[in-house]
């Protein structure tokens, strides 16, 4: 082809380019009144039968068919874009609506300087809300349920040391709902009181997740008696409270900066890369146009193979499994719950279908959230 033919038709392309980004500004400001329409009333942002009413009715517009399919991605993308526009808007307007709310009730286990109070500050950082600490996880829960607080604060799983088995038995034990997660960096400190030494120690207290996270370090130090306490926190303000050098704590950096301890050894558990993942936990579901994790609680047939049926319609509908944790059936022997996390949004038709499929092979299956993953635990 010579240049200049090549010139004219560069030329020409430009031209349509030019007609087609100002048809597609002009549709995304129709997509903003769509975002509006729908966050007026709460409608889904996904509707697949009118996506793929359109898509056919474009395709069928075309007067050379060869170009269908390279139609048909073009406009799926348009489409998908559309969707993320409009999930950005509603995701927005849900936190302006939280920024001027009236100030909520959020519950945590320990007290300030714990991860789980790191994680409800970040969290919550843009909403206006009054604290609660609690003794006990089980503390926490209750007060969801009785709706003391709106929303309770709780680890889940540890990178290092896997998940939290009292909190998941408590999550579906009362019920509740999960409506977020945060995902919390851990570097667990030696404490110890000022001008105390790590040879001096006798007793160093923390709770058993910081103990075991920890346990490559104590290794060198046998003559230390490690004592698990109710939370990371509070063994740093116990220790700090009991004026003694012989006792030290596994703690974070803001809880020796708050009790006034020193840091006798950094970063002291044996994995560097040490993450909390904490989930947001009330009493009913909420709903999240950028919902894109789901976790879900089944007890599969007391039959051969059950479980590999269950995760073959997982698998049939798309459903990816980010997590599997089972929990033994509180009165039945070798049975047992099984805690799922998977990528996806209840809007999504091929989801819910899937999710249904699951249910009709299950002896249980519950929903207990649908929410907006956080990405800080692939970093």
């Amino acid at each position: 082809m010579a240049e200049p033919e090549l010139s004219k038709l560069r030329q020409e392309i430009d031209r349509l380019d030019d007609i087609l980004v100002d048809a597609l500004e002009q549709r995304m400001e129709v997509v903003r009144q769509v975002a509006a329409y729908k966050d007026a009333r709460n409608m889904q942002v996904l509707d697949r039968e009118r996506e793929e009413q359109v898509i056919a009715k474009m395709v069928g517009q075309l007067k050379n068919p060869v170009y269908g399919q390279p139609m048909r991605n073009i406009i799926e993308k348009i489409m998908e874009t559309s969707r993320n526009l409009q999930i950005e808007i509603l995701a927005e307007n849900i936190r302006k609506k939280q920024r001027g709310a009236v100030p909520i009730r959020v519950g945590y286990q320990g007290v300030k300087g714990s991860f789980s109070h790191q994680a409800l500050e970040d969290y919550f950082s843009e909403v206006p809300k009054v604290e609660v600490n609690y003794v006990h996880f089980e503390d926490v829960v209750l007060a969801v349920k009785n709706r003391e607080i709106k929303y309770g604060v709780l680890p889940i799983e540890n990178s290092s040391t896997g998940g939290i088995t009292e909190v998941y038995d408590l999550v579906r034990k009362y019920d509740c709902h999960i409506t977020g997660e945060k995902i919390i960096k851990v570097d667990q400190n030696l404490l110890g009181m000022p001008g105390a030494k790590i040879d001096s120690l006798k007793q160093v207290y923390s709770h058993p997740q910081g103990l075991e996270q920890s346990r490559e370090f104590f290794k060198k130090y046998p003559g230390i008696e490690l004592i698990p306490f109710f939370n990371t926190a509070r063994s740093a303000q116990m220790v700090s409270e009991s004026g003694d050098p012989s006792k030290g704590a596994v703690a974070s950096r803001q809880a020796a900066k708050l009790y006034g301890l020193e840091i006798l050894a950094e970063n002291i558990n044996y994995n560097k890369a040490n993450h909390t993942r904490f989930i947001i936990i009330a009493d009913q579901p909420e709903h999240r146009p950028d919902a894109d994790k789901i976790t879900v609680v089944i007890a599969t047939k007391h039959e051969p193979g059950s479980l590999y049926k269950v995760l073959q319609h997982l698998y049939n509908g798309g459903l990816n499994m980010m997590n599997l944790e089972s929990r033994p059936m509180e009165g039945r022997s070798w049975e047992y719950f099984f805690h799922i996390d998977l990528t996806g949004n209840l809007e999504d038709p091929r989801v819910r279908q899937g999710l249904q499929d699951v249910s009709e092979y299950s002896a249980y299956c519950k929903i207990l959230g649908n929410y907006v993953g956080d990405g800080e635990k692939e970093k």
